[in-house]
C-alpha cells in the first residue's frame, strides 16, 4: 500500500502450481473422456488411455510433495482433483510413505494408476468360484510406468520400505470411471488367498491439495482471480486473519457460499487455525463442482511464521482505505466539541449521517439526517438552500464519514464539507447523548435537484474513467465462464426489495465500499455495479476502482429503466437446499407444542439478533459446535430449529437428524414468529443460561456490549487510526486516490 522494504516478486513457475495444476487436470480429463467415451471400457481401450495420463503425471511440479503431504501419524492420504458433474472421471492423488499397504480389493469400475514420484508395487488377482483369489501378476508403478485394472479385478496396493525412492513418500495419480464416494459396492479380502469379502472403504476421506503461505502471498500480488476464505467463525476471524480473507464460516457456508463465490473454477484457498475444518469445508464446495480449491498448509499459525502479518476487527481493507483517503485527501474533519457548538450558535448546517437506516434508527446524533453513502450525491444537493450551508458527515465510526465527506467533495459540492472526527462514537465519548429510534431519510431528488446529482456524477465517472456498460455487454460478462462477475445493486435496500434486476444482489453502495469483502470475496473479480439514475453506482464504482478494484463497470440507467423487475429478495439457493430436511413447522404449531411443553426450540441463527430478541424459551447454538450444544437433551427430545428467515434452520435440522434427534425447523424462522406479533425475549448477559456455546460468530462492535462500552470505542477508534502503518508491508494490495 505504501513504501515498504518488502518487495512481492512475479509468480514463478511454483507459485502458479495451483491454476497450472487445475488447468492441466482439465484439459487431460476432457481428453481422456474424448478418448474414452461413458461406456464400459476393455483393456484395449484402458491402454489407449495411458498416455494422457501419464502426459500429466510426468509435470512433477504439478504435484509438489508438500502440497500431498501424510497427515500425521497416518500412512496414506487420498487428494481430490477433479470428478464429473455425473460423478464419472474421478481423478485423485494418492500420497502415501513407506509402509503403506491395501489388501486385495477391486473397484467396481475402471481405474488407470500412474506414477508421479516414489513407488507403488501393485499385485493383481483374479476372483474364482468360491471366493478364491488367483495371483495373475505383478508390477511396482514408479514416474513413466502406468496400470489399468477392469472393475472387476482385484490388486494390492503397497509404498516398499526399501524403495529409495520412496523415501519422502510415493504420489501416483488414480483415476476411476466413477467417484470413489459412489462405489458403495466395492470389497476386500482380508487374507491374500480369498475367503469372505468385506465392505472395501465406503465413504473415503478425500482432502484438498495444500499450499504454503509463500504461495497464497505470490498469489495475492498475481493480479489473477483469488478467493482467500477463513472458514473460521466471524468472532474468531475478526482476533486475527490475513488481510484479505473473507469471513465464511462453515456454520454458514451452504449460504453464503452461492453469493461469494458465484463462479466455481474460481481459485479457491480455505485457512483457519488448523486444516482440519478447511479441509471439511472443501468437501462440501467440492461437493457442488468447486474443483480449483487448496488449503492454507499449518493455518494461521504458518501464516505468522513466515514472517507475514496479521490483522485483528473486520472489513480491514475498506477501513484502512478509508484512514489512507482521510490522510491522502487531507478530508477536512471536525471534532465533536466543534459540532456541538455550531448547532449552539444556529450556523446553517446539515449533518447527514451516512450509515443504513437500520444502524440511524438504533443511534444518531440530534439533528442529523439520514442519508446512506452512495446516496450522499444523489441526495444531499436538494436539501441544501445557500451554498455556505456546511455539510457534515458522519457515520457510526470514522470510515463512513470519511469517505461520505469525500464524497462530496469529489463530486464538486460547492458548500464547506466535514468528517465528523470518530462519528457518533466520537460524540459519546465527548460525554453527549446520542438520539434513538429516528428515522428521518433524506428525500429523493427530482428536477432540478435530480439534473445536479448526475451531473456531478457525470464529471467524477468522466474524471475516473468510469465505464458504462449496456444490458447486451452484460449479458455477455455474465457468460464469460473464465471470470467471476459480480453484479450489485447499490442502492438502498427498501429501492431493492421494491424493484431491481433479476439476478443481482443488494449491496448499497455505501455498505459496499465499508465492507467489500462481505459482499465481494474473489479478488480481482468483475464488478457490475446498477442503480436507477446512474449516480449511485458511479459514486461507488470511483470509490472501488480507487481500492485496487481494477474491474469497475456500471449498467447504463437507460438500460436498467428497461429491464425486467423483480420484487423482494432473490439470493442464490443454499448448497444442496432442496436436499435438506422437509419436516417443518409453521409459527402457530410452534406456539401451541411450547404452550404445551412439548419441544425445545434451538436458534441457530446469529447470536447478536438472539441477544436482541428470540422465540421465549429458545436456546442459543452454533451449528458448527451442534453435537456438544445439543449433548444437553436426550435423544428422545422433540427440536424445533430456527434462524432469522428459517433457511439456516433447516440445515440445522438435517444436521441433528443425522445425529438420532426427531428435528424440524421453523418455516419463516424467527421474524416470522416476531412478525405474527408473538413475543420475544432478550439476553441480558455473557453468563444467560440459554447460551449453549460462545457467541463468537460475529464481531461484537462497542456500541453492542453490556460493559467497559467507552474504553472498547476508543479502542475501537485507535485501532482504525493505526491500519494505515499496519498495512506497510501488504505491497500486493494498493490505493490510489488519483484516477487511472
Amino acid at each position: 500500500m505504501s513504501d515498504s522494504p518488502r518487495v512481492d516478486a512475479a509468480p514463478d513457475a511454483v507459485t502458479e502450481v495451483m491454476q497450472r495444476r487445475h488447468d492441466a487436470v482439465r484439459a487431460t480429463v476432457a481428453a481422456l473422456r474424448a478418448g474414452l467415451g461413458r461406456g464400459q471400457p476393455d483393456r484395449a481401450a484402458l491402454d489407449s488411455i495411458k498416455a494422457p495420463l501419464l502426459a500429466l503425471a510426468a509435470r512433477t511440479a504439478l504435484f509438489p510433495r508438500a502440497g500431498f503431504a501424510v497427515p500425521a501419524g497416518r500412512l496414506a492420504a487420498l487428494y481430490e482433483l477433479s470428478v464429473d458433474a455425473d460423478l464419472g472421471f474421478a481423478l485423485y492423488v494418492s500420497a502415501g510413505l513407506p509402509g503403506k499397504f491395501q489388501p486385495p480389493h477391486n473397484h467396481t469400475t475402471w481405474a488407470v494408476i500412474a506414477g508421479v514420484c516414489g513407488a507403488e508395487h501393485n499385485v493383481f488377482y483374479e476372483l474364482a468360484d468360491g471366493g478364491l483369489l488367483l495371483r495373475r501378476g505383478e508390477q511396482t508403478v514408479r514416474r513413466g510406468d502406468a496400470v489399468a485394472l477392469l472393475g472387476d479385478d482385484f490388486h494390492t496396493i503397497a509404498v516398499p520400505d526399501a524403495d529409495a525412492a520412496a523415501a519422502g513418500g510415493s504420489l501416483h495419480l488414480h483415476l476411476y470411471g466413477r467417484s470413489l464416494e459412489h462405489l458403495p459396492k466395492r470389497v476386500f479380502f482380508a487374507d491374500a488367498t480369498g475367503g469372505v469379502a468385506e465392505r472395501f472403504m465406503a465413504r473415503p476421506e478425500l482432502l484438498s491439495p495444500l499450499v504454503s503461505a509463500a504461495d497464497v502471498r505470490a498469489m495475492l500480488a498475481d493480479g489473477a482471480e483469488l478467493a482467500l476464505i477463513d472458514v473460521r467463525e466471524g468472532g474468531v476471524h475478526a482476533q486475527d486473519h490475513p488481510l484479505l480473507a473473507t469471513s465464511l464460516p462453515m456454520s454458514v457456508l451452504e449460504l453464503r457460499a452461492p453469493v461469494l463465490l458465484p463462479r466455481r473454477d474460481v481459485r479457491l484457498v480455505l485457512c483457519a487455525d488448523d486444516e482440519a475444518l478447511p479441509q471439511a469445508a472443501a468437501r462440501k464446495l467440492r461437493a457442488h463442482g468447486c474443483r480449483n480449491i487448496a488449503v492454507l498448509g499449518g493455518g494461521i499459525a504458518a501464516w505468522r511464521a513466515a514472517g507475514n502479518e496479521l490483522f485483528s476487527g473486520v472489513f480491514v481493507p475498506s477501513k484502512a482505505f478509508g484512514e489512507f483517503v482521510e490522510h491522502t485527501c487531507e478530508t477536512p474533519r471536525i471534532d465533536a466539541d466543534t459540532l456541538h457548538a455550531w448547532q449552539a450558535e444556529g450556523r446553517p448546517l446539515l449533518v447527514l449521517d451516512s450509515r443504513p437506516p437500520g444502524e440511524f434508527q438504533t443511534m444518531s446524533i440530534p439533528g442529523a439526517m439520514n442519508c446512506p453513502g452512495a446516496e450522499l450525491v444523489y441526495r444531499a444537493p436538494a436539501l441544501l438552500p445557500t451554498p455556505d450551508t456546511v455539510v457534515v458527515v458522519n457515520c457510526a465510526g470514522r470510515t463512513r464519514s470519511i469517505i461520505g465527506a469525500q464524497s462530496l467533495i469529489n463530486a464538486g459540492l460547492p458548500n464547506p464539507v466535514y468528517a465528523l472526527q470518530n462519528g457518533t462514537m466520537g460524540w459519546q465519548l465527548s460525554g453527549r447523548e446520542v438520539a434513538r429510534g429516528r428515522t428521518e431519510l433524506a428525500p429523493r431528488p427530482d428536477g432540478a435537484s435530480l439534473r445536479t446529482a448526475r451531473a456531478m456524477a457525470d464529471a467524477v465517472a468522466a474524471r475516473f474513467h468510469i465505464a458504462r456498460i449496456d444490458a447486451a455487454q452484460l449479458r455477455a460478462l455474465q457468460g464469460d465462464l473464465a471470470r467471476t462477475t459480480y453484479v450489485f445493486d447499490v442502492r438502498l435496500e427498501a429501492d431493492y426489495r421494491a424493484g431491481h434486476r433479476a439476478g443481482a444482489l443488494s449491496a448499497p453502495g455505501g455498505q459496499l465500499v465499508q465492507s467489500t469483502d462481505a459482499y465481494a470475496a474473489v479478488r480481482h473479480a468483475r464488478l457490475v455495479l446498477v442503480d436507477d439514475d446512474g449516480v449511485q453506482a458511479v459514486m461507488t464504482a470511483h470509490w472501488l476502482k480507487q481500492m485496487g478494484w481494477r474491474d469497475v463497470l456500471v449498467l447504463d440507467s437507460a438500460a436498467e429503466a428497461n429491464a425486467a423487475r423483480v420484487t423482494g429478495e432473490d439470493p442464490p439457493p443454499g448448497l444442496d437446499e432442496a436436499a435438506q430436511s422437509t419436516l417443518s413447522v409453521s409459527v402457530d404449531e410452534l406456539r401451541v407444542a411450547l404452550a404445551r411443553r412439548e419441544v425445545e426450540v434451538v436458534d441457530i441463527g446469529a447470536s447478536l439478533r438472539f441477544r436482541r430478541a428470540h422465540i421465549p424459551g429458545a436456546w442459543y447454538a452454533n451449528r458448527s459446535r451442534l453435537g456438544v450444544c445439543l449433548a444437553r437433551f436426550p435423544l428422545t427430545t422433540p427440536l424445533v430449529f430456527t434462524s432469522s428467515d428459517g433457511r439456516l434452520a433447516r440445515y440445522a435440522a438435517t444436521d441433528a437428524g443425522a445425529l438420532g434427534y426427531a428435528a424440524r425447523w421453523l418455516r419463516g424462522g424467527t421474524q416470522a414468529w416476531l412478525q405474527a406479533g408473538l413475543p420475544g425475549s432478550a439476553v441480558t448477559g455473557d453468563d444467560d443460561p440459554t447460551l449453549l456455546t460462545a457467541t463468537d460468530d460475529a464481531w461484537y462492535p462497542p456500541y453492542a456490549r453490556s460493559t467497559d462500552v467507552a474504553a472498547a470505542m476508543q479502542a475501537y477508534l485507535d485501532w482504525e487510526v493505526n491500519l494505515v502503518a499496519q498495512m506497510r508491508g501488504e505491497t500486493y494490495l494498493r490505493f490510489t486516490t488519483t484516477p487511472d
